[in-house]
């Protein structure tokens, strides 16, 4: 088997955490496989690098950051290379550069276009061990970019892609994709397999697994992926298409998504083109609408609701009082997020109605709801936000998987 595993910035964050992932990817290549293994910087690394920076420069170019954030993969990638060497098994460390990542020119937050697999092909079949920095790559004329948050699993995904590789391993520090966060529900079960489908809602809602990129490009390039915790030997969660899942449950997981605000307007006119010029100004500022709820209009005027990150909440706030008179507006950041995530829901009746009852029961109030054929998320107040998951997780047995 041809395997990528990739290991995160905890996995690697100290030089003994090195030495024991060194020891995992001998066990690994003594099963016969054949290894590419992706490394993020040491935990604290990049950081410390953009600590550094900021010393000289609050904005610095994103060119020379792009330098120098890559560096911290590289330091990683050598140091488990030499491990590797030592314990008598040929290893080469690689750049992303030198691992044939090609992207575009988009400074600091970089697409990969396409990986030039010769060098990687050729280490492979010499039956080395590849350890490639990862979160870099380089354009088509030579300069170093990164890929952004949850850079070196995109690495790791892509390149598994490119090679066809049988799997691809991301070891992070906890054990797999869990049907709930196990913080906010002891009882929460891990996930044996996963559909992209529903990965890509979890991540995209709050779950801090996987980034929700690699699940895209492992969608699209049929990447068997596995997320697995690196300080143990347990069996992690394959994330793979829906029709690898035999038995597929109505709900697979809950998730709480606390970075939400809500912003109201009142009283608005009814005619075509407001709520256009509004979500068009949002939009021309990156700033990313979640949930949208319109009332029927009454005498010519309408209510208009939308949720936004909180994190993006007084910039939100800005633009929009250069839109709309003060007086009309209404911000509330006192809410959650709460969503039922399952393809199986797509051919099952009253998934909704048991999640209304639910939250009804405990006196929970819902403000706004949206659903797709796999997701219900619906908006509430953030004191009953755990006490939701807590419910929901229960009433869809998920604790008995």
């Amino acid at each position: 088997m041809l395997i990528v595993q990739k290991y995160g910035g905890t996995s690697v964050g100290t030089l003994d955490r090195i030495k024991a992932v060194a020891q995992r990817v001998i066990e690994t290549k003594k099963e016969g496989n054949n290894l590419v293994v992706v490394v993020s910087a040491m935990s604290g690394e990049t950081n410390k690098l953009i600590e550094y920076a900021e010393f000289f420069s609050k904005t610095p170019s994103q060119a020379e950051m792009d330098m120098l954030l890559s560096a911290g993969e590289r330091v990683t990638s050598a140091l488990l290379a030499i491990a590797l060497n030592e314990f008598g098994y040929k290893s080469v460390a690689m750049s992303g550069r030198q691992a044939g990542i090609i992207t575009d020119s988009l400074h600091t937050k970089a697409h990969i276009d396409h990986i030039d697999t010769t060098y990687l092909k050729e280490t492979i079949e010499d039956g080395t061990i590849a350890v490639v920095a990862g979160f870099q790559g380089t354009t088509k004329d030579g300069k170093v970019t990164t890929l952004g948050r949850g850079g070196s699993d995109l690495s790791a995904v892509a390149i598994a892609g490119a090679l066809e590789a049988d799997l691809c391993e991301i070891f992070t520090d906890v054990d797999g994709v869990y049907t709930t966060d196990p913080r906010i529900e002891p009882k929460a079960k891990k996930l044996e397999k996963i559909s992209y489908d529903e990965m890509l809602e979890l991540a995209s809602l709050g779950a801090k697994v996987l980034q929700n990129r690699s699940v895209e490009l492992a969608k699209k390039l049929n990447v068997n992926l596995v997320t697995r915790n690196s300080f143990n030997n347990n069996t992690g969660t394959l994330i793979t298409k829906e029709e690898n899942i035999m038995e597929q449950p109505i709900v697979s997981g809950i998730a709480l998504d606390k970075n939400q605000a809500r912003i109201t307007l009142r009283g608005v006119v009814d005619k075509p083109g407001i709520a256009a010029n509004i979500f068009k100004k949002l939009a021309e500022n990156n700033i990313n609408v979640d949930m949208i709820i319109q009332n029927v209009g009454v005498d010519g005027t309408t209510n208009l609701g939308f949720t936004v990150p909180q994190n993006e909440l007084a910039f939100a706030k800005k633009i929009m009082e250069e839109l709309q008179s003060s007086e009309k507006l209404e911000y509330n950041s006192e809410i959650v997020k709460v969503s039922i995530v399952g393809v199986g829901m797509k051919s099952h009746s009253g998934v909704a109605a048991l999640a209304f009852s639910t939250l009804a029961n405990e006196n929970i109030n819902i403000e706004m709801i949206s659903t797709s054929e796999i997701k219900i998320s619906m908006i509430i107040h953030a004191k009953y936000g755990e006490l939701a998951v807590r419910t929901l997780h229960k009433a869809y047995k998920l604790d008995k998987n």
